[in-house]
């Protein structure tokens, strides 16, 4: 699974990296964290088409898709969830049952993204022959310390207790990360690991052309960029502490 993570970047490290146009106020006021947790906001890249209200885009342009960098929350709420506390449920979704879950299908075809990470933490049990203890936390990058793109979907979802249509944002955006079988030295640490995309995967997984499931998950098939581990202390284990020294060996 993929439970908390990384994301240090500025917001235009991240446009530059990912070939993002437009990037949103709040996704540029993001504070960088060493300690992302399931609820928080968190940047999403995804494409949209230009809409005919904007002011900037020429009129050829209306309709041309557009890579975005926004803010999303993390725990996916379908649209047609009544109460936010869902999406504490669907911070992650399995990639062997994406396609025939009712929350995760629609946006599998058309709601796609991905989550920038600077790496992510996962938490190796304790060995039982010896005596079992407490679980060991293990920071995840890749070896050349580039930005990690989790594959990703989101939804938009507004609170039906709210009515006023004049409410300046109804609309909340809502995020997941789809996980998979660990692969490799990594089933050492954990069973499930998040699903990390090559930087020539991006484009197929936002193409917002790929409207069917099989085709878009055609994009997770490449194997994952290589990747390194350390341990780390135990601090990280609390979503009440944050800073770099969490990502540092333990010593």
């Amino acid at each position: 699974m993929c439970g908390r993570y990384a994301s240090f970047r500025q917001a235009q490290d991240l446009a530059d990296i990912f070939d993002v146009s437009v990037v949103a106020d709040e996704a540029a006021d993001v504070p960088p964290s060493w300690n992302v947790a399931p609820t928080d906001g968190v940047r999403v890249v995804l494409e949209r088409s230009v809409p005919a209200a904007e002011d900037a885009p020429q009129p050829e342009e209306v309709g041309a898709v557009r890579r975005e960098l926004h803010v999303a929350r993390w725990g996916l709420v379908p649209h047609w969830a009544k109460d936010l506390s869902v999406g504490a449920r669907m911070i992650n979704a399995r990639v062997e049952s994406v396609a025939k879950k009712s929350a995760f299908a629609t946006p599998l075809r058309t709601k796609r993204c991905i989550v920038p990470a600077d790496g992510y933490y996962e938490w190796q049990k304790p060995d039982p022959a010896a005596g079992g203890g407490t679980k060991t936390p293990y920071f995840i990058r890749t070896e050349d310390s580039s930005p990690l793109a989790f594959a990703g979907l989101y939804a938009w979802w507004r609170d039906p207790a709210r009515h006023d249509e004049a409410d300046a944002a109804p609309w909340l955006l809502t995020c997941t990360i789809l996980t998979t079988a660990a692969a490799g030295p990594m089933t050492e640490l954990h069973d499930r690991v998040p699903v990390v995309l090559r930087p020539d995967a991006v484009d197929h997984w936002l193409d917002r052309s790929v409207t069917n499931a099989d085709e878009a998950l055609a994009a997770l098939s490449e194997p994952a960029p290589r990747l390194a581990w350390h341990e780390v202390s135990t601090t990280v284990n609390s979503v009440r502490n944050n800073g770099p020294q969490l990502i540092e060996p333990a010593s």
